[in-house]
This record gives C-alpha cells, structure tokens and sequence, in this order.
C-alpha cells in the first residue's frame, strides 16, 4: 500500500515519514548563542542542504557556529532559512568528523531505551494509543557509533515502518534523518530515477530530462503541468524531455489514487493517451470527486481514445497499482516531500517557480555543451 505523506513540508502522524524538507524539522534542543565553529563545515551544510531538498537560490540559508551538543559524538547547529517573507531557525546535528548530517531530534534515554525511545516516537508522531508500535532490537548501521531500530506503527489496517538511531553507549535516541555530507545529492537522484519505461513528453534524447512528481489532485501541479505543456516544452523543444512521476498523497486527497491508477492504466494500454488523458484530469480537477471520480475518468478516457471496458477493467483491479508504488518509493528515497518537485537533470526543484525552472534547465544546457 503507497504510504502517505504531506503535500506541505512537514511531519504526517498517519504517515510515520521524517520529513526533511526547505523548512527543515527542529530538533528539541536550547538555544546556545556562544561563538566558535567550523566555517568550512558550515559552508557545506548549506550547500547540502540547498541542494538535496531543492531550496531555492533566493532563499538565504545560513548555518550557526557549531558547537558542543548533549551527545559528545555530535556538534549543533541552527539552520536558518529566509526567503524574504518568513524566517525559520532550525536545528541540526553534525558528527564531529564532518561527515554526517542529522536533521531531527536527540534524546537522552535512560536504563530502558526501548520503551522510551517508543514513548517519543509515539509523541514526535502523535500516534493513538490504539495505534501499536514496536520497535526491533538494535542493530549495527551503516553509521559509525550508531545503532538502527526498526519502528513498526500498526493500525490494524496497515504497517508502517522507519529506521531511527540509538548510540552504541545505549545514552542517546536519535529521532530524525541522517545524511552522508559527502553525497552528491545530484549524482544520487541521477542514480535513482528511472526513466525507462515511464510515461513522458519529449526525445529520449533530449540533453535535459525533467523528472517531475506530481499528484492528480494537487492545484500547484495542475499550473505545472500547463507550464510545461505550454510554455517550457515549446520554447526548448527537442531539447527537454519530462518523465511524469506518479507521488499521490491519499491521506489529504480523497480521489488521486483511484485517479492515478486510471492514469497509468491508461499508459498500460496505450502509452500515447497518458499525456492526454493526464491534462484533461488537471483541466477538470474541480469536477472530480471521490464519488464520481471511477466514472468521470472513464469517460476522459474515452475521450483520449481509450477502450472503455479495458480502462475500466485495470481500474477496477488496480492492475497498474505496482507501478505507482515503485514512483513512490523512488520519490521517497530522492528526498521528495512536497508535489509538484521535479529534478532538471538530478537537479530538485520544489513547487513550480517558473524562472527556477527555466535557470536549471539553461544551466544544465551549457553543462552538457
């Protein structure tokens, strides 16, 4: 079952997701105002920061001096993020090699770490108490001193599960994300998106591919997606290819999944009416409903050119259900947390601002020549 998360930068309880997005999570920590710290780390926070969670250039992102944090192992930073409009101070965790990043919370635990690091899970989360959650021994992890924990959040409909962190020593819970400072977020997305055998607009030998992970009930994605239709892809030309990723939040949306499935139903079938059949469901968003919305799409199908008892058929089977859990998954691990976000050659941009788009896709040009 697709998990869910919110169509804004944030923590979803339902969803169990650590989000780590512009905004950044703030980590449960004092304020500390002495000097000192390591310019240079700093610098590459930021520049981390800026480029995995696609916070735009206008936005001023600064990292505070590091210093001594409650776990000796670790140092802290505020981050703070100011886009003319509103400024956010967040916390952040730095291991004290430089080399990893925590965005989230750190607690200390006392002699029974399981059942406290539950306990602020439950919290952070907000998670009824009817709602059980289990947490499996500790493990050895991929980071040095630390140990990763399994949660398992169960409703009794679904299971959800995340990894959070204790420290080899038992002291400390480690309540967040952790990155590699070394990581190329770019390079990773690059890695990881696949854009074979998905449903695009453009030659697949275009030098620049935008990746773009939307949601059918989102209206920020509708605007897209009429930008790109209308101005980005006939200004560029053959040289912009956009792969449509599918990243449907069914906990605020009550129609886009049965939506999405029709969608890539459609691209199962034939692969030329996704587009179409995908721009008539953004034009009429304000005429669908979670009652109408298995007719509605059937007819726009039709419309398109599709055969109505075959679209009807993979809809109601949920036959292409497979292949929007994998775009999910994969928009989870490129850092997605918000629709539309789209990735201009492994660039993240997030939301639509239009001249952010045209300045990667120019400068991912003149990269390419």
């Amino acid at each position: 079952m697709i998990k869910r998360a919110r169509k804004h930068v944030g923590i979803h309880a339902g969803a169990f997701l650590v989000a780590c997005g512009a905004l950044l999570i703030a980590a449960a920590m004092p304020a500390d105002n002495s000097t000192g710290g390591d310019a240079a780390t700093r610098a590459k926070i930021v520049r981390f920061v800026r480029a995995k969670f696609g916070v735009p250039d206008s936005t001023k992102l600064t990292a505070d001096p590091l210093e001594p944090s409650p776990d000796p192992d670790f140092l802290k930073t505020t981050i703070t993020s100011d886009d003319g409009k509103q400024k956010r101070t967040n916390h952040a965790l730095v291991s004290k090699d430089h080399r990893y990043l925590i965005l989230g919370n750190i607690y200390a635990v006392g002699s029974d770490p399981r059942s406290e690091m539950i306990q602020r899970v439950r919290e952070q989360f907000k998670i009824p108490t009817a709602t059980n959650v289990t947490a499996s021994p500790a493990r050895t992890s991929s980071y040095p001193n630390l140990l990763a924990t399994t949660f398992i959040v169960d409703d009794g409909k679904q299971k959800q599960t995340q990894d959070f962190y204790l420290t080899k020593d038992n002291h400390f819970f480690v309540l967040g994300a952790i990155f590699s400072l070394s990581a190329d977020p770019k390079l990773e997305a690059l890695r990881t998106l696949n854009t074979v055998n998905q449903p695009s607009h453009g030659s697949v030998s275009a030098p620049v591919t935008v990746v773009e992970f939307g949601d059918l009930q989102c209206p920020t994605c509708a605007r897209l997606h009429e930008f790109l239709e209308n101005e980005l892809l006939p200004k560029y030309g053959n040289k912009v290819r956009v792969v449509y990723k599918e990243f449907p939040l069914a906990s605020i949306h009550d129609w886009t999944l049965t939506a999405t499935v029709a969608n890539q139903c459609a691209y199962q079938i034939n692969p030329e009416t996704y587009v179409p059949l995908r721009t008539m469901i953004f034009n009429n968003q304000t005429s669908f409903t979670a009652a109408n919305v298995r007719d509605l799409v059937i007819n726009y199908g039709e419309l398109v050119g599709l055969d109505r008892l075959r679209l009807a058929a993979c809809i109601d089977s949920k036959a292409s259900l497979p292949r929007i859990e994998e775009n999910f998954r994969e928009g989870q691990v490129v850092g997605v947390q918000s629709t539309p976000t789209s990735f201009i050659n492994g660039k993240m941009i997030v939301g639509m601002p239009s001249d952010d788009l045209f300045k990667a896709i120019d400068e991912a040009l003149r990269a390419g020549k």
